[in-house]
């Protein structure tokens, strides 16, 4: 697929998205763009790797810095020859993660194993809550102002333990610091489509709540355009959502989780944090931040987006009896999930 090709799908594939087309009319002007630098951690991984790729045709990136433990230098050689305006270096190993986080502005960390079958949210905290606390600590001393999208799993956890990092290390801002949950927006977005029969580029479903299981919650009633579906297909679209990364795992059989999907939605997502950077009006995106939208101490939901990260975080609007009592059933894991990332970081 050429370049020109790649950038007609994404182009296509993204224009229902609000503010978060890589290619819009609307996110670009006739100044020169600002000087970005972003910064992923976990480049060589299965979302390590598509996110390199898509974020190599972000035209707001002028920098892109790839780490990893290993295999990074080889995944930017290959990324860098792509003809786009950013410039595309590889650090591989603790001793380099230092200068591939000086000067950014978005961190995004992909980092981390991903879930298997049988693997649990609980099996995938062990392994990846000291991978994320690492990696925060070293963000916290070489780009303690960027702005830090959040993918390794469970999001729930890992981004309690990211702000207690941060806590700690003195340079905690709420407004830069977010779990990226808009998987679950294009799934549901997606399923929508499929059921009420509409064009996809055209449909919105936000998604609340958490990024695991019943904490996630979508917001069909209200979807656009609006669909006349039964309670029996809305709560058959909101299993479907919720058990969108089983559905992938299984099908691999082994051989992975949701990685393509994941750093489409990851890209996207970045894309709307580099656009809130740098002015554009009306960003909007869900997002697992800091909250007082719920008694919980974080919560996913829609979140406007500016020069320094969140503007501001919006209510839930109104929700049908369905959603409410969904609502109600995710706050005791959500919160459960939520002490043990601070817990976490409290105890190692």
């Amino acid at each position: 697929m050429t370049v020109a090709m790649l950038r007609y799908v994404l182009r296509r594939s993204t224009k229902s998205v609000t503010a978060s087309s890589y290619f819009s009319s609307r996110g670009l002007s006739s100044a020169p763009a600002p000087e970005r630098k972003v910064a992923i951690l976990g480049a060589a991984g299965g979302i390590g790797q598509p996110l390199s790729l898509l974020m190599k045709l972000n035209p707001h990136v002028s920098r892109l810095a790839l780490y990893d433990i290993a295999g990074t230098p080889g995944v930017a050689a290959d990324v860098s020859h792509i003809n786009t305006r950013s410039e595309v270096k590889g650090y591989a190993g603790d001793a380099e993660l230092g200068e591939a986080l000086e000067g950014s502005d978005v961190v995004v960390i992909p980092a981390g194993v991903p879930r298997k079958p049988g693997m649990t949210r609980d099996d995938l905290f062990k392994i990846n809550a000291g991978i994320v606390k690492s990696l925060c600590e070293a963000i916290a001393v070489h780009c303690p102002k960027a702005l830090v999208a959040m993918i390794s799993n469970p999001v729930n956890s890992t981004v309690p333990i990211a702000a207690e990092v941060f806590k700690n290390k003195g340079v905690y801002d709420e407004r830069r610091l977010f779990g990226v949950t808009t998987l679950d927006v294009v799934r549901a977005k997606t399923f929508y489509a499929g059921k009420a029969n509409v064009n996809v580029a055209e449909v919105n479903v936000p998604v609340v709540g958490g990024h695991a299981g019943i904490t996630i919650l979508p917001l069909f009633s209200q979807a656009t355009p609006q669909a006349n579906l039964s309670d029996e297909q809305i709560s058959a679209l909101t299993r479907r959502t919720q058990d969108g990364g089983t559905e992938v795992v299984l099908a691999k059989a082994g051989k992975g989780s949701a990685t393509l999907s994941m750093a489409y939605a990851g890209a996207i997502f970045s894309d709307a944090l580099l656009k809130g950077l740098n002015g554009v009006p009306d960003v909007v995106e869900c997002s697992f931040v800091q909250s007082t939208v719920t008694e919980l101490p974080f919560f996913a939901s829609k979140v406007r987006l500016g020069k320094n990260g969140v503007e501001e975080v919006l209510g839930l609007g109104p929700l049908s009896k369905f959603e409410q009592q969904g609502l109600e059933a995710l706050k005791p894991e959500l919160q459960s999930s939520i002490e043990k990332g601070i817990a976490f970081v409290r105890d190692n």
